[in-house]
């Protein structure tokens, strides 16, 4: 527990350090976001804010973790594989935050150019999972010590869940501060949790030790970069940062088969994305008529004359107490 702790102060000093460097040096890269025109109003005045902020976090935790690894001197592959999945998607984010900015283009890359790459991604993740003898095709049940063995469809499974917890990461980045305080509280409920489970040698891998220590610095270097994310921000983390924490979160959730658990610690990011589906499908079969006055939900809240801070604190509150409930399963 001691090494955690120091894991998470680590990042949250590297990613304090960082910001005042890499901020204003994409700010003089004139890397700020375009706002959608169909957007809310009050967002209008955040045109040009600096984007892909993110990589003050993704470089806070690669080091971090590097560190923390090679000092505790235990096997390295699922560390390797949560860094590569996060790197992984980081770059499909960064490729649609440079086209957003370059381009001028604030949709970014279209819903082809974005699937296709995360599909073989994350099927290259569910396959590397299937194979691993200490993870294999077993997920746990939230609250139990059983499991449940998804044969040959897990990998199908996988890859849906991969893309779809990616995506959701996504659509909640929508608010100063919602996307980064919401996943800073899940990874540090998954660093918790996995270091609960790697204690009580629960028959995997030694090297879910490193699993904590990843789940730290990534809780460690979110929290330092929310000093540039609250509102009202000096940067946003874009779709580089969004995307690499939906990468980084399921990896995480794959190697500790904790799966299961995500609908609980990250159901602000569930939400999010079912909400958005609801609106599109429900907008298709009834000649244009929409349930929220805009989707991801946290938009219809906007909308509705709710604060953006007041929203974001909302969130902050739910997501704080369903970690508190996951820790209750699995923390002894």
């Amino acid at each position: 527990m001691q090494k955690l702790i120091i894991t998470v102060l680590i990042s949250f000093a590297i990613s304090m350090v960082a910001g005042p460097f890499i901020i204003p040096w994409l700010k003089r890269l004139k890397v700020g976001q375009t706002i959608n025109q169909f957007g809310p109003r009050s967002h209008q005045g955040k045109q040009g804010t600096a984007t892909m902020g993110g990589l003050v976090f993704i470089f806070s935790a690669v080091i971090t973790s590097v560190i923390m690894g090679v000092w505790k001197g235990t096997s390295g592959h699922f560390l390797i594989i949560e860094l590569l999945s996060m790197l992984a998607f980081a770059c499909i984010g960064f490729a649609d935050d440079y086209i957003k900015v370059v381009k001028r283009r604030s949709l970014g890359l279209t819903p082809i150019q974005k699937m296709v790459p995360q599909a073989l991604i994350a099927l290259l993740l569910s396959v590397f999972a299937y194979m691993n003898p200490y993870i294999g095709s077993d997920l746990v049940i939230p609250f139990t010590d059983s499991t449940i063995n998804l044969g040959v469809f897990y990998i199908p499974v996988m890859v849906f869940l991969i893309v779809g917890v990616v995506n959701s990461a996504n659509l909640l980045d929508g608010l100063d501060g919602l996307c980064a305080g919401n996943s800073m509280l899940g990874f540090g409920t998954l660093s918790l949790i996995a270091m609960s489970l790697a204690a009580m040698n629960e028959g995997l891998d030694p090297d879910l030790y490193n699993t904590a220590l990843f789940s730290g610095a990534m809780c460690g270097a979110i929290l330092g970069f929310l000093r540039f994310n609250t509102h009202p921000a000096s940067v946003f983390m874009g779709d580089v940062g969004s995307f690499a924490i939906g990468g980084a979160m399921i990896a995480v959730a794959i190697v500790t088969r904790l799966t299961l658990i995500l609908p609980i610690i990250a159901f602000t990011m569930m939400i999010s994305s079912l909400s958005d589906i609801i609106q599109v499908i429900y907008c298709r079969f009834s000649g244009g008529k929409r349930i929220f006055r805009m989707a991801p939900i946290h938009h219809h809240f906007e909308l509705s004359g709710i604060p953006e801070t007041k929203i974001v604190t909302m969130y902050d509150v739910l997501t704080a107490l369903l970690c508190i409930l996951a820790l209750l399963g699995y923390v002894k």
